[in-house]
């Protein structure tokens, strides 16, 4: 005789075994799908480390990993031409550059072009100077005439515009000094480390400068000429010139003046999603005091600041935190 149940009950007991197994599964496959859904890295991506926008950008990570639960990771890289196509292709969610980089790649036609890219907002002012030694007898932008002026930046195209503006704000033009090229504003601090150069263009709160500041003795940031941004602004028209004091943020500030200022921007990427966008922009202003912590340029920071007057496409995300909080596009400067 068999020991085995009749087919009738085999089949009863198969029934109750799927019936129990779909939903196992089912649950199974749920927990795994929000597993997966928390374990979500987005990417930030930023220059070299020792900048201030890879400071910035880790600033802004930390905040969006810990106070938002976006698992956000820098992604360092050599300069704004190569960060900005990696946002503009999708490889990362949101990126940091200066308004002249961003301006340059979504406007026209052309394969360096990026119409994908979408601003987020203005996060801080970008304030940037000429260095000398602090014994230099180089007083002004006017005194570089004849003398080794960092340029060329092949990793930073338009950070030759922002050199040409500054030069033209005391009436000279590239051809009057002796460039001396570079891909980037590091290269060009380390070339004048090394002797190569007369001064070097970087921007205030850099641990770079306070890096070459520590190494030669003390740095010293070149006056601007107010009267002559007029003549800047036909080179570059979104520069403006904004007050400073000395502070830890300001090396090479000997006493309060005015100095080259231009936008620093938060971008992404036209296939992020609102939501992520949103609460970006809402953690970022929850969290302001987490945010200055590890960087005091953002010390500027607000979700009203974000929104300018730019004629480039702002994020529906944003677009819908602003409406949301009855925020109106400010002026520029």
């Amino acid at each position: 005789m068999s020991s085995q149940p009749p087919r009738s009950v085999l089949n009863v007991l198969l029934a109750a075994v799927r019936a129990t197994a779909q939903p196992m599964a089912l649950a199974i496959a749920l927990g795994f799908g929000a597993t997966a859904a928390n374990a979500q890295t987005y990417g930030i991506a930023t220059m070299q480390q020792a900048t201030l926008n890879h400071t910035t950008g880790s600033a802004i990570a930390k905040v969006l990993k810990e106070k938002g639960g976006l698992n956000f990771l820098v992604q360092p890289t050599a300069g704004e031409t190569t960060l900005i196509p990696m946002v503009g292709r999708n490889e990362a969610e949101l990126g940091i550059a200066n308004i002249a980089e961003v301006v340059n790649v979504t406007r026209g036609t052309g394969a360096g072009q990026q119409p994908d890219l979408r601003l987020v907002g203005t996060i801080h002012a970008l304030r940037v100077a000429f260095f000398v030694r602090k014994d230099s007898d180089l007083k002004t932008i006017a005194d570089l005439k004849g003398k080794r002026v960092t340029a060329g930046y092949s990793a930073m195209r338009t950070i030759d515009t922002i050199v040409h503006a500054m030069l033209a704000t005391a009436g000279l033009t590239i051809g009057e000094v002796k460039p001396v090229p570079v891909p980037n504003v590091l290269r060009g601090a380390d070339d004048f480390l090394g002797g190569s150069a007369d001064t070097f263009m970087f921007a205030f709160g850099a641990a770079k400068v306070r890096e070459v500041d520590a190494s030669v003795g003390g740095v010293r940031a070149l006056e601007i000429p107010e009267a002559g941004m007029a003549a800047s602004r036909k080179i570059f028209q979104y520069g403006y010139l904004s007050e400073v004091s000395p502070g830890p943020v300001f090396v090479g500030v000997p006493a309060k003046m005015k100095v080259y200022s231009y936008d620093n921007m938060l971008f992404t990427n036209a296939k992020v999603s609102d939501d992520l966008v949103y609460k970006i922009i809402e953690t970022m202003e929850n969290s302001k005091a987490e945010l200055v912590a590890v960087q005091p340029a953002l010390r500027e920071f607000s979700a009203a600041a974000l929104y300018k007057q730019y004629d480039i496409p702002y994020h529906p995300g944003a677009l819908k935190y602003f409406k949301d909080k009855g925020l109106q596009p400010k002026a520029l400067e």
